[in-house]
């Protein structure tokens, strides 16, 4: 899977399709790589990292580490670079206000943004940045 950091993303949530594809837009290098936790995949790097059962929304692998709630958001907002490195400012929250509203948010996700039935399908353009 490589040195490149890697978004791990509810496949299913209406809102965590249009975030990756916001991150692909930006992310004009072509840094990030892309797992569905639904995946072979993302459930394989869930096991690697230990990451806990109840994380179900996005999740970054960055150089051998796992970050989950804010801490991933956040992280891939300063890799986006630009402006968007900005948000990382928000790091001086501190950890459990920030995961406080991160929670209340992604578990609500589905009443507010909906749900599909299936994980999105990548474009040819974009699919190799998909891990399998």
């Amino acid at each position: 899977m490589g040195d490149q950091p890697i978004v791990l993303f509810d496949g299913v949530c209406n809102f965590c399709d249009a975030s990756v594809n916001f991150i692909i837009s930006r992310d004009r290098a072509g840094v990030f790589r892309f797992a569905p936790l639904q995946s072979v995949a993302g459930r394989e790097l869930i096991e690697k990292y230990s990451i806990p059962a109840d994380v179900d929304s996005v999740i970054l692998i960055d150089n051998d580490r796992a970050f989950i709630h804010s801490d991933a958001a956040l992280r891939i907002a300063q890799r986006l670079g630009g402006v968007w490195k900005l948000l990382s400012l928000f790091r001086i929250v501190p950890r459990p206000i920030r995961d406080w509203g991160y929670k209340l948010f992604a578990k609500n996700r589905y009443r507010l943004f909906g749900k599909k039935d299936s994980c999105m399908m990548p474009t040819p353009e974009i699919r190799e940045r998909f891990l399998a």
